[in-house]
């Protein structure tokens, strides 16, 4: 089933199952001569408001997600989850704290219970059944992922014919990718390999590969360098468990009908956390914006007297998935710093900074005008620094894991600029980068609350460079 109509089935069935649940509440309700709503044309509005409702609860917490590698059990667990949230709300919403709390509960209180019910078993049963289909679509062969094992030795050929018994796990394996090229042409029970392990980029753009297993090697050396061969890929990488240890702390299992597989590089923030970290992003960076526009008046006006040229620096940065955008900050060093010396990073005694430049850097003035890349939605409050395109192709190809900080949103401040150096050498840039893994692999709200914590500490000691 292609993604597109699983998405579009996924809605058209919570859209049903919800409005079912509704007017199974209406029909009690009415049984009981409590809903004093009259109309078919008034409910039926009534019912799409519900439905918008519980639409933004599901997408808020993720319920649109994938169903690869769920269980049947997992989705119930998350409707029921889901459900119960959102029905928490519709009773703190309708909640008359006069009237509800000086009388026992009334009847119409207790049929929110029975309308709790109903979504579970309602909506529940609906998704339930929309998996089991997809899943015996998949078992048909309908809708599976292409799949390559890197590897060409007896483990590989058997995890191809394990994945051959579980067509639902939703593999297609399409051949092998071996570590180096005298394997070529080689095959077992139909599937060949297809190239070594170095053309495995055109490999995956022929076949259309979404999904790389890693079965052939248990070397440090040789998994690590085909995961940084994988940065730039469209797919999702997994490996058996017994490599597990070669990647600690970056991995998740997914185990279902006995067979499991280790997903390396997940994303580790809750979808209802990156929702959130969304909106604070736009209430923080607007809010921010207005109450600081004083500050930008007085800085503008003192980078003015200073010294000819723009207020505002603009620059090309790297952003999330290699995308290119232009980055905002007040001008501290003199019109055109680089016009003679090429893309450096900015030493702590630069003569190129300005006067200015070296006071709204102490006190880190200087990067409140990317607030409004943050309202835009190019950056984020908290990430890994946006970096320019010409360090990024330099530090790709000396660490293999660089890239990997542009799997998420760079941001304002983050973990590796309040714990480490500036990028004045390519050996701070290295120590950094461990920072930004660190934040990558542990990504949460309360990490990104700690780091604006510390952010602000560091403003306030003056740390700025």
């Amino acid at each position: 089933m292609p993604k597109p109509i699983e998405k579009l089935l996924l809605f058209v069935v919570d859209f049903i199952t919800i409005s079912l649940a509704f007017w199974g509440l209406i029909s009690l309700r009415s049984s009981v001569n409590l809903f004093v709503e009259q109309g078919f044309a008034y409910r039926v509005q009534l019912t799409f408001i519900v439905y918008l409702y519980w639409l933004l609860i599901f997408l808020f917490f993720g319920l649109y997600q994938s169903w690869y590698t769920k269980s049947r059990f997992d989705e119930l667990v998350a409707v029921i989850k889901n459900v119960s949230i959102g029905t928490v709300l519709i009773f703190l919403l309708t909640f008359d704290p006069q009237r509800d709390l000086s009388r026992p509960p009334t009847l119409g209180r207790m049929l929110i219970l029975s309308y709790w019910l109903f979504m579970i078993l309602i909506v529940g049963g609906g998704r339930l059944a929309l998996h089991t289909l997809q899943r015996k679509l998949l078992q048909a062969g309908i809708g599976q992922r292409n799949t390559v094992i890197i590897g060409w030795n007896d483990r590989a050929r058997e995890l191809a014919k394990k994945i051959k018994q579980f067509p639902a796990l939703g593999y297609r394996v399409v051949g092998f990718v071996s570590l180096s090229k005298k394997e070529k042409g080689d095959s077992h029970e139909g599937l060949h390999v297809l190239a070594g392990i170095r053309d495995l980029d055109k490999i995956v753009k022929k076949h259309t590969v979404e999904e790389v297993i890693i079965a052939g090697s248990k070397k440090h050396k040789d998994v690590l360098n085909i995961i940084a061969q994988c940065e730039d890929l469209p797919v999702h990488i997994k490996i058996e468990p017994d490599l597990y240890g070669i990647v600690m702390g970056q991995a998740r299992t997914h185990q279902i009908y006995g067979f499991p597989l280790i997903e390396i590089q997940p994303q580790l923030m809750l979808p209802w956390e990156r929702q959130v970290k969304r909106i604070i992003d736009i209430s923080f960076s607007l809010v921010s914006l207005i109450l600081l526009s004083p500050i930008f008046v007085i800085t503008a006006i003192l980078i003015k007297l200073e010294s000819r040229g723009p207020v505002y620096f603009k620059q090309k940065r790297v952003g999330k998935n290699g995308r290119i955008f232009t980055i905002y900050k007040f001008r501290s060093m003199v019109t055109d710093a680089e016009k003679m010396t090429g893309p450096v990073w900015a030493d702590k005694k630069d003569p190129r900074i300005t006067r200015v430049g070296r006071i709204i850097r102490k006190l880190r003035v200087d990067e409140f005008p990317q607030l409004f890349n943050v309202l835009n939605g190019d950056m984020s409050l908290v990430g890994p620094r946006p970096e320019r395109p010409y360090f990024v192709d330099r530090l790709k190809r000396e660490y293999p894991f660089y890239t990997r900080r542009l799997r998420v949103q760079p941001g304002v401040t983050g973990w590796a600029q309040v714990k480490g150096k500036y990028d004045t050498t390519i050996e701070n840039v290295r120590e950094k980068l461990e920072y930004d893994l660190y934040y990558i692999e542990n990504m949460s709200l309360r990490l990104d609350f700690r780091i604006m914590l510390f952010t602000i500490y560091v403003m306030l000691r003056l740390k700025g460079q």
